[in-house]
């Protein structure tokens, strides 16, 4: 014998049936995070992207009371770091710097199997930072204008060092080159810190347009010879340089810094994470670090850093069109 419930009350026990499910996926996302997360960045160790990651690893570790865990995924200019993450599960637990290499891949990489604002979800930008355009010692140049006739001078004979084709360092060279019509060759390292700065040093490559962050203590000993930043206007932790475009009217290059998930991430812990990454601006502490990397804080919203990344992978598109550059 069955019995027929009033359609009030079945609408009712149906909405908690229905609620049932969610309640522990609610308690879940509240309690993020409950273990360490997975802090995946595309670099070697000791470049500017890692650095980066490492400063906002260690804030949002003290902020959020659990271990944001810096693993270093290098390959394919972080195209492999990110493949990583796209597929990783969409639950906070992992996730990935992203920076203006992956804007350059766009275009850069005819055969990516995601595209980032597809497959990721934009978190927060944290800094940006000039590139900074030096030379090995033993070059006899000590400015841009120097340089560009040097080259000129000995044309295919010039080296320049970066950490990856496609990296910012990479195409701040790719844009020199083409702007200031000389013919220098690229020569691409797994990150400078493995085996870069050593020959910047000694001469067996001859140029570099590096992240500022890893560069500033190497400049500051003279072991490497800045000419001047790749930004529009001038660093404040190197004042005394000048800017590319002091010389080649238009030139502009920086690195940027952020963090992403995986799509469909939660939108509470995309904001929790938001919001702390955006609190150390705040912080003195945090604000002065930034600016030891020769850096400025680039606060924003999830939307903002999306806008960003949109609008970087429209830039450098035309450089990479303008370069004849290909990674594949």
């Amino acid at each position: 014998m069955s019995m027929k419930l009033p359609r009030r009350t079945f609408l009712r026990l149906a909405a908690a049936a229905a609620a049932l499910p969610a309640t522990p996926r609610v308690a879940w996302v509240q309690s993020y995070p409950s273990r360490p997360v997975r802090f995946v960045v595309g670099f070697a160790p000791g470049g500017g992207g890692d650095l980066a990651t490492r400063l906002m690893a260690q804030w949002l570790s003290e902020r959020l009371g659990q271990q944001f865990v810096v693993e270093n995924r290098v390959g394919a200019s972080s195209n492999l770091a990110t493949e990583q993450v796209v597929r990783a599960p969409a639950d906070g637990y992992t996730l990935i710097q992203l920076n203006v290499a992956n804007a350059i891949n766009a275009s850069l990489y005819s055969k990516l199997s995601f595209d980032v604002l597809r497959d990721l979800a934009p978190v927060a930008s944290f800094m940006r930072v000039p590139n900074v355009m030096e030379v090995s010692p033993t070059l006899p140049v000590t400015t841009v204008p120097e340089f560009i006739a040097y080259a000129k001078a000995n044309p295919g004979k010039v080296l320049f060092a970066s950490s990856g084709v496609g990296t910012t360092i990479h195409m701040s060279g790719e844009l020199f080159k083409t702007m200031a019509a000389i013919d220098i060759v690229h020569v691409p390292y797994r990150g400078l810190a493995a085996g870069g700065y050593a020959d910047l040093m000694t001469g067996t490559v001859h140029v570099t347009f590096d992240n500022l962050p890893p560069s500033i203590e190497l400049i500051r000993a003279g072991k490497l010879r800045a000419l001047a930043v790749t930004s529009a206007t001038r660093s404040q932790a190197m004042p005394e340089l000048p800017t590319v475009g002091d010389f080649l009217p238009g030139y502009e290059a920086s690195a940027w810094y952020g963090i992403a998930a995986p799509a469909g991430t939660p939108a509470a812990i995309v904001e929790t994470l938001n919001r702390e990454l955006n609190a150390a601006f705040a912080d003195p502490r945090m604000k002065a670090r930034i600016a030891e990397l020769g850096g400025t804080p680039l606060p924003g919203s999830p939307a903002d850093f999306a806008k960003l990344f949109a609008a970087e992978t429209e830039k450098w598109a035309k450089v990479v069109k303008l370069s004849g550059a290909k990674a594949d």
